[in-house]
Protein backbone atom coordinates (compact mmCIF):
# COMPACT_ATOMS: atom_id res chain seq x y z
CA UNK A 1 0.00 0.00 0.00
CA UNK A 2 2.96 2.33 0.90
CA UNK A 3 3.98 2.08 -3.13
CA UNK A 4 -0.04 2.79 -4.36
CA UNK A 5 0.29 5.74 -2.01
CA UNK A 6 3.85 6.79 -3.29
CA UNK A 7 2.48 6.25 -7.31
CA UNK A 8 -1.29 8.42 -6.57
CA UNK A 9 0.73 11.19 -5.32
CA UNK A 10 3.20 11.59 -8.08
CA UNK A 11 -0.27 11.07 -10.25
CA UNK A 12 -1.50 14.18 -8.69
CA UNK A 13 1.64 16.00 -9.40
CA UNK A 14 2.13 14.96 -13.16
CA UNK A 15 -1.78 15.66 -13.40
CA UNK A 16 -1.39 19.59 -12.10
CA UNK A 17 1.95 19.84 -14.68
CA UNK A 18 0.17 19.01 -17.28
CA UNK A 19 -2.96 20.73 -16.69
CA UNK A 20 -0.90 24.16 -16.48
CA UNK A 21 0.43 23.14 -20.22
CA UNK A 22 -2.49 22.67 -21.77
CA UNK A 23 -3.80 25.80 -21.01
CA UNK A 24 -6.89 27.49 -19.90
CA UNK A 25 -9.85 25.22 -19.79
CA UNK A 26 -12.22 24.39 -22.20
CA UNK A 27 -14.95 26.88 -23.03
CA UNK A 28 -18.50 26.12 -23.65
CA UNK A 29 -18.38 27.65 -27.65
CA UNK A 30 -14.74 25.89 -28.10
CA UNK A 31 -16.83 22.91 -27.77
CA UNK A 32 -18.84 20.65 -30.24
CA UNK A 33 -22.20 19.66 -28.72
CA UNK A 34 -23.15 16.56 -31.05
CA UNK A 35 -22.22 13.04 -30.69
CA UNK A 36 -18.98 12.00 -32.56
CA UNK A 37 -17.57 8.48 -32.56
CA UNK A 38 -14.66 7.22 -32.91
CA UNK A 39 -13.16 3.43 -33.67
CA UNK A 40 -9.48 2.05 -33.19
CA UNK A 41 -8.55 -1.37 -34.04
CA UNK A 42 -4.79 -1.66 -33.41
CA UNK A 43 -1.80 -4.37 -32.68
CA UNK A 44 -0.01 -4.62 -29.31
CA UNK A 45 3.09 -6.85 -29.27
CA UNK A 46 3.85 -6.65 -25.38
CA UNK A 47 6.73 -9.07 -23.84
CA UNK A 48 5.77 -10.95 -20.82
CA UNK A 49 7.14 -10.64 -17.52
CA UNK A 50 6.15 -11.71 -14.11
CA UNK A 51 5.47 -14.60 -11.44
CA UNK A 52 3.17 -16.77 -11.60
CA UNK A 53 2.23 -18.93 -8.10
CA UNK A 54 0.05 -21.39 -8.80
CA UNK A 55 -2.21 -22.81 -5.87
CA UNK A 56 -1.95 -27.05 -6.71
CA UNK A 57 -5.05 -29.16 -5.35
CA UNK A 58 -4.25 -31.20 -1.46
CA UNK A 59 -2.64 -34.57 -2.97
CA UNK A 60 -1.24 -33.33 -6.17
CA UNK A 61 1.83 -32.01 -4.28
CA UNK A 62 3.38 -28.57 -3.69
CA UNK A 63 2.31 -25.01 -5.29
CA UNK A 64 4.52 -23.83 -7.63
CA UNK A 65 5.95 -20.34 -8.48
CA UNK A 66 7.04 -19.34 -11.85
CA UNK A 67 8.75 -16.82 -13.74
CA UNK A 68 7.90 -16.20 -17.09
CA UNK A 69 9.43 -14.14 -19.96
CA UNK A 70 10.93 -11.97 -21.31
CA UNK A 71 9.32 -14.08 -24.80
CA UNK A 72 8.84 -14.43 -28.34
CA UNK A 73 4.94 -13.34 -28.48
CA UNK A 74 5.29 -13.32 -32.43
CA UNK A 75 6.18 -17.01 -31.92
CA UNK A 76 4.19 -17.93 -29.33
CA UNK A 77 1.13 -15.95 -30.56
CA UNK A 78 -2.15 -18.17 -31.20
CA UNK A 79 -5.00 -16.01 -31.54
CA UNK A 80 -4.84 -11.57 -30.91
CA UNK A 81 -8.16 -9.36 -30.83
CA UNK A 82 -7.54 -6.00 -29.97
CA UNK A 83 -10.51 -2.70 -30.30
CA UNK A 84 -11.08 0.44 -28.61
CA UNK A 85 -13.81 2.55 -29.23
CA UNK A 86 -14.95 6.20 -27.93
CA UNK A 87 -17.90 8.68 -28.03
CA UNK A 88 -17.88 11.84 -27.53
CA UNK A 89 -20.02 15.14 -26.60
CA UNK A 90 -18.83 18.13 -25.57
CA UNK A 91 -16.61 17.73 -23.03
CA UNK A 92 -17.57 14.40 -21.72
CA UNK A 93 -16.71 10.73 -23.52
CA UNK A 94 -16.79 7.20 -22.84
CA UNK A 95 -14.21 4.65 -24.07
CA UNK A 96 -13.55 1.02 -24.10
CA UNK A 97 -10.72 -0.70 -24.92
CA UNK A 98 -10.76 -4.97 -25.62
CA UNK A 99 -7.59 -6.99 -25.63
CA UNK A 100 -7.59 -10.91 -25.90
CA UNK A 101 -4.45 -12.85 -25.95
CA UNK A 102 -3.49 -16.31 -26.30
CA UNK A 103 0.32 -17.19 -26.08
CA UNK A 104 1.52 -20.48 -25.47
CA UNK A 105 4.71 -22.15 -24.96
CA UNK A 106 6.10 -19.29 -23.20
CA UNK A 107 9.75 -20.15 -21.53
CA UNK A 108 9.52 -20.27 -17.88
CA UNK A 109 11.61 -21.20 -14.65
CA UNK A 110 9.86 -22.94 -11.72
CA UNK A 111 11.22 -20.65 -9.11
CA UNK A 112 9.73 -21.96 -5.42
CA UNK A 113 7.30 -25.01 -4.44
CA UNK A 114 5.43 -24.22 -1.20
CA UNK A 115 4.36 -27.21 0.31
CA UNK A 116 4.08 -28.31 4.08
CA UNK A 117 7.63 -27.43 5.69
CA UNK A 118 7.55 -23.98 3.47
CA UNK A 119 9.39 -22.61 0.38
CA UNK A 120 11.62 -24.78 -1.52
CA UNK A 121 14.17 -23.36 -3.96
CA UNK A 122 14.47 -25.52 -7.27
CA UNK A 123 17.40 -24.40 -9.44
CA UNK A 124 17.18 -27.27 -11.98
CA UNK A 125 14.66 -26.65 -14.77
CA UNK A 126 14.81 -29.31 -17.70
CA UNK A 127 11.94 -27.92 -19.92
CA UNK A 128 9.59 -25.93 -18.12
CA UNK A 129 6.72 -23.69 -20.10
CA UNK A 130 3.42 -21.24 -19.21
CA UNK A 131 0.47 -20.50 -21.26
CA UNK A 132 -1.50 -17.61 -20.96
CA UNK A 133 -4.96 -16.82 -22.26
CA UNK A 134 -6.11 -13.15 -21.17
CA UNK A 135 -9.05 -10.92 -21.66
CA UNK A 136 -8.63 -7.10 -20.52
CA UNK A 137 -11.87 -5.35 -20.24
CA UNK A 138 -11.37 -1.33 -19.90
CA UNK A 139 -14.42 1.03 -19.48
CA UNK A 140 -14.09 4.68 -18.44
CA UNK A 141 -15.76 8.09 -19.24
CA UNK A 142 -13.42 11.09 -19.32
CA UNK A 143 -13.91 15.02 -19.08
CA UNK A 144 -11.47 17.43 -20.61
CA UNK A 145 -10.63 20.15 -18.28
CA UNK A 146 -7.78 21.76 -20.66
CA UNK A 147 -8.03 22.16 -24.33
CA UNK A 148 -6.56 24.44 -26.85
CA UNK A 149 -5.64 23.67 -30.34
CA UNK A 150 -2.40 22.90 -29.50
CA UNK A 151 -3.09 20.62 -26.53
CA UNK A 152 -5.89 18.82 -24.69
CA UNK A 153 -5.94 17.40 -21.19
CA UNK A 154 -8.46 15.29 -19.46
CA UNK A 155 -9.09 13.63 -16.15
CA UNK A 156 -11.21 9.73 -16.45
CA UNK A 157 -12.38 7.53 -14.06
CA UNK A 158 -14.08 4.02 -14.65
CA UNK A 159 -12.81 0.11 -14.10
CA UNK A 160 -10.59 -2.61 -15.57
CA UNK A 161 -11.18 -6.38 -15.81
CA UNK A 162 -8.71 -8.79 -16.45
CA UNK A 163 -9.56 -12.28 -16.95
CA UNK A 164 -6.31 -15.05 -17.02
CA UNK A 165 -6.43 -18.82 -17.72
CA UNK A 166 -2.63 -19.87 -16.95
CA UNK A 167 -0.87 -23.16 -17.23
CA UNK A 168 1.94 -24.41 -17.01
CA UNK A 169 4.06 -27.42 -17.91
CA UNK A 170 6.99 -28.09 -16.07
CA UNK A 171 10.14 -30.69 -16.51
CA UNK A 172 13.08 -31.34 -13.76
CA UNK A 173 16.34 -33.50 -14.44
CA UNK A 174 16.63 -33.97 -11.20
CA UNK A 175 14.47 -34.85 -8.41
CA UNK A 176 12.00 -32.34 -6.67
CA UNK A 177 10.88 -33.60 -4.12
CA UNK A 178 7.06 -31.96 -3.97
CA UNK A 179 6.69 -32.56 -7.54
CA UNK A 180 6.76 -35.46 -9.51
CA UNK A 181 9.40 -34.65 -12.46
CA UNK A 182 7.33 -33.82 -14.94
CA UNK A 183 3.72 -32.36 -14.91
CA UNK A 184 1.07 -29.92 -15.91
CA UNK A 185 -1.17 -27.36 -14.07
CA UNK A 186 -3.75 -24.33 -15.00
CA UNK A 187 -5.71 -21.89 -13.02
CA UNK A 188 -7.71 -19.04 -13.61
CA UNK A 189 -8.62 -15.58 -11.85
CA UNK A 190 -10.96 -12.54 -12.78
CA UNK A 191 -9.82 -9.35 -10.84
CA UNK A 192 -11.60 -5.99 -11.11
CA UNK A 193 -9.89 -2.90 -10.26
CA UNK A 194 -11.66 0.62 -10.39
CA UNK A 195 -9.31 3.29 -11.89
CA UNK A 196 -8.61 6.56 -12.20
CA UNK A 197 -6.20 8.32 -14.36
CA UNK A 198 -5.56 11.56 -16.97
CA UNK A 199 -5.02 11.41 -20.82
CA UNK A 200 -4.56 14.07 -23.84
CA UNK A 201 -2.63 14.61 -26.86
CA UNK A 202 -0.20 18.08 -27.52
CA UNK A 203 0.28 18.74 -31.17
CA UNK A 204 3.65 19.16 -32.57
CA UNK A 205 3.93 23.05 -34.34
CA UNK A 206 1.29 23.56 -37.02
CA UNK A 207 1.35 20.27 -38.87
CA UNK A 208 -0.48 17.13 -38.75
CA UNK A 209 2.27 15.33 -35.88
CA UNK A 210 0.63 15.06 -32.14
CA UNK A 211 2.05 13.21 -29.19
CA UNK A 212 -1.01 11.34 -27.63
CA UNK A 213 -0.23 10.18 -23.88
CA UNK A 214 -2.85 7.46 -21.42
CA UNK A 215 -2.21 6.56 -17.54
CA UNK A 216 -4.03 5.36 -14.71
CA UNK A 217 -3.76 3.68 -11.92
CA UNK A 218 -6.07 1.66 -9.87
CA UNK A 219 -6.68 -1.13 -6.69
CA UNK A 220 -9.58 -3.46 -6.20
CA UNK A 221 -9.35 -7.11 -6.86
CA UNK A 222 -5.44 -5.74 -7.22
CA UNK A 223 -3.13 -4.17 -4.68
CA UNK A 224 -1.91 -2.56 -7.52
CA UNK A 225 -2.33 -2.30 -10.90
CA UNK A 226 -1.55 0.81 -13.85
CA UNK A 227 -0.88 1.44 -16.96
CA UNK A 228 0.74 3.58 -19.58
CA UNK A 229 0.76 5.04 -23.15
CA UNK A 230 3.13 7.24 -25.19
CA UNK A 231 3.59 7.43 -28.65
CA UNK A 232 3.36 10.05 -31.86
CA UNK A 233 0.29 10.27 -34.30
CA UNK A 234 -0.33 11.42 -37.55
CA UNK A 235 -3.97 13.00 -38.25
CA UNK A 236 -5.93 12.85 -41.97
CA UNK A 237 -9.51 13.65 -42.52
CA UNK A 238 -10.87 10.39 -41.96
CA UNK A 239 -8.60 9.80 -38.69
CA UNK A 240 -5.39 9.07 -36.94
CA UNK A 241 -2.69 6.95 -36.95
CA UNK A 242 -0.70 6.32 -34.40
CA UNK A 243 2.79 4.47 -33.42
CA UNK A 244 3.19 4.21 -29.72
CA UNK A 245 4.88 2.43 -26.35
CA UNK A 246 2.04 0.61 -23.74
CA UNK A 247 2.81 -0.82 -20.21
CA UNK A 248 0.60 -2.68 -18.05
CA UNK A 249 1.32 -3.81 -14.80
CA UNK A 250 -0.21 -5.93 -12.19
CA UNK A 251 0.30 -6.90 -8.60
CA UNK A 252 -1.40 -9.01 -5.97
CA UNK A 253 -0.86 -10.68 -2.09
CA UNK A 254 1.85 -13.26 -2.04
CA UNK A 255 -1.25 -16.12 -1.80
CA UNK A 256 -2.74 -15.00 -5.19
CA UNK A 257 -1.90 -16.21 -8.93
CA UNK A 258 -0.60 -13.07 -10.41
CA UNK A 259 2.59 -12.16 -7.87
CA UNK A 260 3.26 -9.50 -10.08
CA UNK A 261 2.96 -9.15 -14.41
CA UNK A 262 4.28 -6.94 -17.01
CA UNK A 263 3.22 -6.43 -20.33
CA UNK A 264 5.28 -4.12 -22.24
CA UNK A 265 6.16 -3.41 -25.98
CA UNK A 266 5.08 -1.18 -29.10
CA UNK A 267 1.66 -1.11 -30.62
CA UNK A 268 0.21 0.41 -34.11
CA UNK A 269 -3.42 1.80 -34.83
CA UNK A 270 -5.45 3.23 -37.04
CA UNK A 271 -8.68 5.58 -35.77
CA UNK A 272 -11.85 6.08 -37.57
CA UNK A 273 -13.62 8.77 -36.94
CA UNK A 274 -17.39 9.17 -37.89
Amino acid sequence: MKSARHFIGGFSLAAGALALVCGAPTRAADVANEWSFTLTPYLWLPNINGTLKFDVPPGAGGSPEVETGPNNYLQNLNMVLMLSGEARKGGWAMFSDLIYLDLSGESATVKTVTGPGGNVQFPVNSGTHTGLKGLVWELAASYAVARSEAATFEVLGGFRYLGLDASVNWQFTGPPGLLPQAGSFSQKQDLLDAIIGLRGKTKLGAGNWSIPYYLDAGTGSSALTWQGMAGIGYSYKWGDVLLAYRHLYYDQKNDKLLQNVRLSGPALGATFRF
